[in-house]
């Protein structure tokens, strides 16, 4: 099935590495225009001459921080302008903070909800009113496994991921008479810069290949899929192809969650 977005528009958090990455460059091969947006101008220049190599579509950079409010207007403002309407909404920006418990400051909470629960709140309230306007919008929110089962000292990380849950639900009620479709996807173990900087942190001297071999054990299908794996599924989301979907919470995982 060939899937199409021509013309529609997407603004993609955590744009620049790993599946904000593969989602851009998925998007501009289906016929997208794409903003991306992270912190780092460097990382964005690099990631835009990537993704421009996936067709013909537009390709912005933006740089900025959605963990404040400040920032979330910027992103939107600046990808209105450049691409002009938008259509569909990718809230990926996120890190895999966790640990114990009882050692969770106060400041991480706070970080962790800002970025994660916050960023997709408030650019969510900045281009919901307009697709229900238009009568067309997609919005994805990409979440973790943890959101639906979450683990032993999985914290703060899988509480806003199931924050993220519920939100998907409450919009996907509120936009499906618009035809404002509103769904997540929840990450397993993928391929992503998240892993190789782990990778680097705690097995210096054994190859990545390894290392996701490794982790791949776990894992029904018996490895980590990749990010283009993981984009496919988002595409048939901002698609036309995905028209009578909405509410859902979609696991891209190779089957390892313990629920569906």
């Amino acid at each position: 099935m060939k899937l199409s977005m021509d013309g529609r528009n997407a603004l993609i958090t955590g744009g620049s590495l790993g599946i904000g990455r593969g989602i851009a460059k998925r998007f501009v091969e289906a016929g997208a225009n794409v903003a991306i947006v992270a912190r780092r101008q460097e990382v964005l220049d690099e990631a835009r001459a990537d993704i421009e190599k996936s067709g013909g579509g537009k390709v912005v950079t933006i740089a900025a921080d959605v963990s404040t409010a400040d920032g979330c207007a910027a992103a939107f403002a600046e990808a209105e302008k450049a691409l002009g309407q938008i259509d569909v909404l990718v809230n990926n920006a996120g890190s895999s903070a966790r640990g114990a418990f009882p050692e969770i400051s106060d400041e991480e909470w706070q970080a962790d909800i800002d970025l994660k629960l916050f960023g997709a709140i408030r650019l969510t309230r900045l281009t919901f009113p307009k697709m229900k306007d238009r009568k067309w919008g997609r919005i994805i929110n990409i979440l973790n496994t943890g959101a639906k089962a979450p683990p032993a000292e999985g914290a703060p990380t899988a509480v806003t991921r199931a924050a993220g849950l519920a939100l998907t639900k409450v919009l996907a009620g509120e936009g499906a008479p618009h035809n404002v479709l509103v769904n997540s996807l929840h990450v397993g173990r993928i391929e992503s810069d998240q892993w190789a900087k782990r990778h680097a942190a705690e097995d210096k001297g054994r190859a990545i290949e390894d290392f996701y071999d490794e982790m791949g054990g776990i894992i029904p299908m018996g490895r980590v899929g990749t990010a283009q794996e993981f984009a496919n599924v988002a595409c048939f989301l901002a698609s036309d192809a995905g028209s009578y979907v909405t509410g859902t919470a979609i696991n891209v995982d190779g089957g390892m969650s313990p629920v569906v």
